[in-house]
């Protein structure tokens, strides 16, 4: 042991021998300094190999290119060569960076358009020699080729962009390259089955990521089973996703059950490898505590809960959102289940009808006109709404209409933003020019942000708007909107701004959504799974024949929202929302039980179509019953109850 206040000697030499020491370690570090650095500029200087694989591909808009990348650590980007003589001489088109792929963008120069590449590495100042010359022709696309295409580009943000050693996806393209997303790595394994099924990876090298992920799984942290919202790509430890969030997220979670299920299915030869690759998700789905995140066995899951802050987070999974699938996987777990009356006593107990009717389309429940489009697309990717209700609607046409009201509202246009109409739609969270953000169609919520995925992935539910969307994304917004992984973002012509941003969140909905408008893979794989249909007949889910087409005319023109209800005696805030579907003029009145006005909210006033939202202080009337009368000047009445309390 060491004397009291007396230090440990490094160098234990005299105060000479010691500087002599010093001074040769210094030298001998500058002299490796001097090593490295030469080793550094030898390696920068190197010329390095000419790349291979040179591929174009054709499309109507745009021709792409993809080689093989380079292995030398050295190389800093390629230099695109182009022809249009059929290959007679070369110019210089433009500096990439090191992902092997760019786009050759034509546009409106015409169809049938042959054109030459070579293409160069560039290491610093150095450059290789040409690679191997690749043409193609631009030509035009119908429908079907629009959506392969547009399938096939984002499936490389959940193949050539993953994270390298755990396979899953990152969760954005311009941000931390080793935080990747459990629910977006959910969406991720539907892309790499579609992938599979399409041909564009062999299935081998599908069920070889599939390995690669799933092992991965098996070691990283979770939390009663339940992962969290992010991980670290290389070592799967949590990262945190707010202060109080660095533990179980359920939601998550659920998203990600949802596509590892549909893998179960789909890798379904009995081989050792793919009956292995059964096995581990088996034991993932297995482990999920569902009945842990009830929080002491209540009548409710809920959404987090972390080793350090416990239920900090306290958010109770009820109302309409985009966590539908938490509760019919909760009560589907052969291992940690919780009963199917959570669905009614949790998931459908609160603001959860709507009956509004918007644009002469019924929304059945959720917010004010549907909420951001996400809500009707994370939970149905592999959970198939079709033919099925429960005792409030059938999710496919409340989804349906929930897109209709969207298309409805842009073509409408009550905020007067740039660009919006019939054909450039679809409002939810995403990033935009003030960053992420959720978007629907409350004018507050409206700040004329459109987003690809919210129509695209919408694509089951309205397929000729989808297509409206995706030929506009295509056709008009062009380069400025299509990536190395298909559509960018988002993009907002009031501020001429376009993301460069992918998210999976985003992604993974427009490659799932769009297949299973094409061929339903994804909805069969999931139903298919032995849990899921014991768990939806439990839970009340029927058979239901409601036509698709299903839609309501409002006879007035307008439909009303009132919220809170009951309202405080004591100066209670009203919240009133009114969609107009035509331009007209409205009176609105509180009036008691014998019809005699108590107090007027506004009278004659000329509302545009779309969507009026305004608060109004009720003062001064007593307990009881009241009724909110709103009349137009052609004779419509429309009349909802409120309940005034103490």
């Amino acid at each position: 042991m060491l004397p009291k206040n007396k230090a440990p000697q490094l160098f234990p030499e005299n105060e000479k021998g010691m500087s002599n020491r010093v001074n040769n370690i210094m030298s001998q570090a500058f002299s490796a300094f001097l090593l490295l650095f030469f080793v550094h500029a030898c390696a920068l200087a190197q010329t390095p190999s000419v790349p291979a694989g040179l591929v174009a591909t054709g499309y109507e808009q745009h021709i792409e290119l993809n080689w093989q990348a380079n292995a030398e650590p050295n190389v800093t980007g390629y230099k695109i060569y182009r022809s249009t003589n059929g290959g007679a001489s070369f110019d210089f088109l433009k500096l990439v960076g090191r992902e092997p792929i760019t786009t050759d963008w034509t546009g409106d120069e015409g169809q049938n358009l042959s054109r030459h590449y070579k293409i160069t590495a560039v290491a610093g100042a150095v450059e290789s020699g040409f690679s191997d010359e690749g043409s193609a022709t631009t030509h035009p696309m119908n429908d079907d080729e629009l959506l392969e295409m547009t399938q096939r580009a984002t499936f490389r943000y959940f193949w050539d962009f993953a994270h390298p050693v755990s396979g899953l996806a990152r969760e954005r393209s311009n941000g931390n390259p080793n935080t990747v997303t459990t629910g977006g790595s959910g969406f991720g394994i539907m892309a790499i089955i579609v992938g599979a099924e399409r041909g564009w990876v062999t299935r081998d090298a599908a069920l070889d990521r599939m390995i690669q992920i799933a092992s991965f799984l098996q070691f990283s942290d979770r939390f009663h089973g339940v992962f969290p919202h992010w991980m670290n790509g290389t070592n799967g430890n949590v990262v945190p996703f707010s202060q109080y969030d660095d533990g179980g997220d359920l939601v998550e979670t659920a998203f990600l059950m949802q596509g590892l299920l549909a893998a179960r299915e789909y890798f379904d030869q009995n081989t050792p490898l793919e009956s292995a690759l059964r096995d581990v998700i088996t034991d993932l789905w297995e482990e999920v505590e569902w009945d842990w995140y009830r929080k002491n066995n209540s009548s409710v899951l809920y959404w987090h809960w972390s080793p350090n802050y416990g239920w900090q987070m306290n958010f109770a999974l009820r109302g309409f959102h985009e966590a539908q699938i938490v509760y019919i996987l909760a009560a589907a777990s052969p291992t940690h289940p919780v009963p199917a009356s959570l669905y009614h006593t949790g998931w459908t107990s609160s603001n959860y009808v709507n009956n509004s009717i918007h644009f002469g389309h019924k929304i059945y429940c959720g917010p004010f006109g549907g909420g951001p489009m996400f809500f009707a697309h994370y939970s149905y990717l592999g959970f198939d709404p079709r033919g099925r209700k429960d005792s409030f609607c059938n999710y496919f046409v409340r989804n349906r209409n929930h897109a209709l009201i969207q298309q409805a509202y842009s073509i409408a246009n009550p905020e007067n933003h740039e660009g919006y109409s019939a054909d450039c739609w679809g409002l939810t969270s995403c990033d935009g020019p003030n960053g992420y953000s959720a978007h629907d169609i409350y004018p507050s919520n409206d700040d004329g942000t459109v987003a690809p995925t919210a129509a695209l992935s919408s694509m089951p539910y309205v397929p000729q708007e989808g297509l409206a969307g995706l030929r506009y994304f295509y056709r008009v917004q062009g380069e400025r909107l299509w990536g190395a992984y298909g559509f960018y973002d988002a993009f907002n012509l009031d501020q001429n701004w376009f993301a460069t941003s992918y998210l999976a969140i985003d992604q993974g909905p427009i490659i799932a959504m769009i297949e299973n408008q094409r061929t339903g893979l994804l909805w069969q794989l999931f139903m298919q799974n032995p849990e899921i249909a014991p768990a939806l007949q439990a839970i009340g889910f029927q058979p239901d024949s409601s036509p698709a087409e299903e839609a309501f005319m409002e006879k007035n023109g307008f439909d009303v929202l009132l919220y809170p209800n009951p309202l405080s005696t004591n100066g209670g805030l009203l919240q009133l929302e009114c969609a107009v579907l035509e331009k007209q003029k409205l009176t609105a009145h509180i009036v008691d039980g014998e019809g005699k006005v108590v107090q007027t909210l506004f009278a004659n006033r000329a509302l545009s179509t779309g969507v009026f939202q305004e608060q109004y202080r009720i003062e001064g009337l007593p307990r009881g019953i009241f009724f909110v009368e709103i009349k137009n000047g052609a004779g419509g009445v429309w009349v909802g109850k409120i309940v005034m309390v103490d």
